[in-house]
Parts: C-alpha cells; sequence; structure tokens
C-alpha cells in the first residue's frame, strides 16, 4: 500500500512509532514526525490534541500486535506451559539479535516519562503489561496451577521487563534466555506441584 493510501491519522502514528522507537520520545519533534508523515503540523494536530495524545497513540497502536505476537510464540513453541513460556523468551532473544532492536517501547517511553505518572502514554503501558499479565494468568490457570496462576504471571512479567532492560543495557539478549530458564523453572515448579 502507498504511502497515500494510509489514512492521515494511521500515516502519523505510522511515522511517530519509527521515530520514537529509534529516537525516543522526547528527541522527535512534531515537526519531525509530521515531515516523516507527509502532513503539515496543522494537520497532525486536527489529529491529535497534543504530542502527549500522539505518544499515546503510538503505544495504544503497539499494545495488540505485542500481545498477539507473544500469544502466537506461546502457541507455536512445544510442549507444556513452561515450554511454551521459555519460548517468548527465546523468541524475544531472537529479536534483540537485530541491530533496529531498541528495547520494549512501553518501558523506554515510561523511562522518559517517569516525571510524568498521569501521563496518557503512562496509562497506555501499564494497561498493557496489565493485558500480558492477565493473558498468562489465564494460561497459568489453564495448565492446572490456578491458585499460583496470579503470583506466577506477575513473576513471569518481572522476568521479561527485566530481560528487556537489562538486554538492552549490556547490549547482550542472551540475558533473555536466562531470563526464560528461570521462568520455565518457575512455572515447572508451580503445574508440577499443583
Amino acid at each position: 500500500m502507498k504511502q497515500s493510501e494510509i489514512p492521515t491519522r494511521e500515516r502519523i502514528v505510522l511515522a511517530a512509532a519509527k521515530l520514537f522507537y529509534s529516537e525516543g520520545i522526547r528527541a522527535v519533534s512534531v515537526d519531525a514526525v509530521a515531515e516523516k508523515a507527509g502532513v503539515t503540523k496543522r494537520t497532525l494536530y486536527y489529529h491529535f490534541e497534543s504530542k502527549d495524545d500522539l505518544v499515546a497513540a503510538y503505544l495504544a497502536a503497539r499494545d495488540q500486535p505485542n500481545l498477539v505476537l507473544y500469544q502466537r510464540w506461546f502457541a507455536e513453541t512445544e510442549g507444556n506451559a513452561a515450554d511454551k513460556v521459555r519460548g517468548i523468551f527465546r523468541n524475544l532473544e531472537r529479536v534483540a539479535r537485530k541491530p533496529s532492536w531498541k528495547g520494549c517501547s512501553f518501558l523506554r517511553t515510561a523511562a522518559e516519562l517517569a516525571n510524568m505518572p498521569g501521563h496518557p502514554a503512562m496509562k497506555t503501558g501499564a494497561a498493557h503489561k496489565k493485558r500480558v499479565e492477565e493473558w498468562l494468568r489465564t494460561e497459568f490457570e489453564t495448565a492446572g496451577a490456578a491458585s499460583a496462576a496470579p503470583q506466577l504471571a506477575r513473576q513471569v512479567i518481572l522476568l521479561l521487563d527485566g530481560s528487556f532492560a537489562v538486554a538492552l543495557l549490556h547490549r547482550d539478549p542472551a540475558y533473555m534466555e536466562a531470563a526464560g530458564d528461570a521462568a520455565h523453572a518457575l512455572v515447572s515448579a508451580a503445574v508440577s506441584g499443583k
């Protein structure tokens, strides 16, 4: 699809996503987003009340695709729930080896906006992380670890987010493999101890 065939609002969000992910929220101006989207600044502000709204829309656009990707990796990995969880980490490790990988967009945005807890993007990021946690909880309940599922989902989220942070800090995706092994052990213990 040609850029001119993409609806204007979507084109602006796509341009913002490329720039925000590669350069950071604060480093990218509204002018740069408008230029990349091929629109005027006035058109951008017609679709988004502020840069804050644009940042929230950027993260909202990543919410479902990220969750669907985790769900696909989980489903495609053979084995039990512990194996499938480790499969998510292994796929993340593979993605993190790409030169264009710059970590989790939700966590990077939260770091940039840490002094603004009420920012719409902070709320969007928190909602995304909760959706992933709830999905994991449901999977763990299905696997037979109903009583442990809420705590287990929270622990796996901590391992996911921790591996994103440390792999980015050290530029070493092997941390994701180590986190995946830890998640596998936690899930195995919870499911076998039901």
